[in-house]
């Protein structure tokens, strides 16, 4: 039924439980993944207090967790056979870059988590997987 799952992870527990199930859904359907995350655009002015972090050191430790998160999937799909590639870019909108991710990869189904948040925390903090749910038109299998 599917054929190219698009996996999006943040690193946090509920994501790496995901990534197991998708990788078992991937392997039972026969279907490749490509794993998917972001990273956080740098949050401080060029002009602010000379305390923050670098641009540069922000960007190279953004760059090494999203690599880590990447390769531990592509680590647990090969050890059960299924066939995983990556993608990652920067981003402040995470839900615009999983949608095009998803388009860019030609993916049929996009596997990912969801926290749950209700209620008030939820309307403050958003759902990046009701985001996705409301701007997509590729089926999206949500795992909480």
């Amino acid at each position: 039924m599917f054929k190219h799952v698009l996996l999006p992870t943040d690193g946090s527990e509920l994501s790496r439980k995901a990534t197991t199930a998708a990788i078992d859904f991937a392997k039972s359907s026969g279907a490749t993944i490509t794993a998917f995350t972001f990273m956080d655009e740098y949050p401080f002015l060029q002009s602010s207090d000379a305390s923050h972090q670098t641009r540069r050191a922000f960007e190279e430790h953004a760059a090494a967790e999203a690599r880590a998160r990447l390769n531990q999937i592509v680590a647990e799909a090969k050890a059960e056979s299924v066939t995983c590639g990556t993608d990652m870019t920067t981003s402040s909108t995470p839900y615009k870059d999983i949608v095009e991710a998803a388009i860019r990869h030609g993916c049929d189904v996009i596997f990912m988590a969801s926290h749950g948040r209700r209620g008030l925390a939820g309307l403050l903090v958003g759902s990046e997987t009701q985001k996705v749910l409301t701007h997509c038109t590729i089926p999206v299998l949500v795992y909480r």
